[in-house]
């Protein structure tokens, strides 16, 4: 009887142990997750105002990678500089890191001037200076994070024809461009046409991608996975986000969007938090950990 008592305590421990290796193993299983470093623009500074840059930015990127993180998506890039750090610099700082600078959002968005006469030669001049900046950052991609509502259709197609413009010297430079969207590019221009839709059927798929930001499509009442159906391929990453951290609200649907993301052409992700329940590094960690664990995402969608 003993022997038997003995038996069983001994089985009921090693499948204990079992199920708790086995969490463990999906909890630190290698994925590939980037952080738009919007995300820590309080622990990293901002090009809005330059002067809050932490010239010790290196121990932020060493905090991220110890948690996971993979990749950086800046904002944070200024007068031919990142973060108030020459691109070659800040590419070491982040490979050191052990991770990848990989992508950047930049805008510059056309005068009023350019807009009236189609002619984009002052901003396309600014433009060419700011893509070998990223190229000597070591950049895969540039994503434009904003554009206002054009008053007509005209305008929206004049905004096309520039986002065209930047992706064809990008990808001539090895870069490839794309869009990032909020809430207001699901709205119609003039009560004619969705500026989101408009905007993916009027700019070349070879020049311009979208980098669909799930949250915000929500919050103007889209379907991330209605896009991808009705536009696949023209996705190649992703802004991962909730109302605080991510999987907190329950009302994005990160399963099927996951479950889709081949026919939307995804390729990278990066998560996106504006903001948290409490601590910030406890919410940054909280959210890639909810990545890690969630079976429907893979390990990469760069292969």
């Amino acid at each position: 009887m003993k022997l038997s008592v003995i038996a069983s305590a001994l089985l009921m421990c090693c499948l204990s142990t079992s199920n708790v290796m086995a969490q463990d193993a999906v909890n630190s299983e290698k994925k590939e997750i980037g952080l738009q470093l919007y995300s820590v623009r309080s622990m990293m500074g901002s090009h809005v105002d330059p002067k809050s840059y932490n010239e010790n930015y290196q121990e932020v990127l060493q905090k991220l990678a110890d948690m996971g993180y993979t990749s950086v998506e800046t904002a944070g890039y200024r007068d031919g500089k990142f973060y108030n750090t020459a691109p070659e610099v800040f590419k070491q700082r982040v490979e050191s890191a052990g991770m990848q600078a990989l992508s950047s959002h930049v805008s510059k968005p056309l005068s009023a001037k350019e807009l009236a006469s189609k002619d984009f030669s002052e901003s396309m001049a600014w433009w060419k200076e700011t893509v070998k900046a990223h190229k000597a950052a070591g950049m895969k991609y540039i994503v434009d994070p904003w554009m206002d509502l054009p008053k007509s259709m005209d305008d929206l197609k004049t905004q096309c024809d520039y986002l065209n413009a930047i992706g064809k010297l990008c990808n001539e430079n090895g870069i490839k461009y794309g869009y990032h969207n909020h809430a207001h590019e699901f709205q119609k221009v003039a009560d004619q046409a969705v500026m989101y839709d408009f905007m993916i059927e009027n700019t070349n798929p070879e020049y311009v991608f979208f980098e669909m930001d799930v949250y915000w499509a929500v919050i103007g009442h889209a379907s991330p996975v209605d896009y991808f159906t009705r536009y696949p391929s023209r996705f190649a990453t992703l802004h991962i986000k909730d109302h605080k951290e991510i999987g907190q609200s329950g009302m994005v649907g990160f399963d099927a969007i996951f479950r889709n993301a081949e026919t939307a052409g995804v390729k990278h992700i990066f998560v996106e938090l504006e903001e948290v329940s409490g601590d910030l590094e406890v919410g940054l960690k909280e959210s890639i950990d909810y990545l890690l664990a969630a079976p429907f995402v893979k390990a990469s969608y760069a292969k």
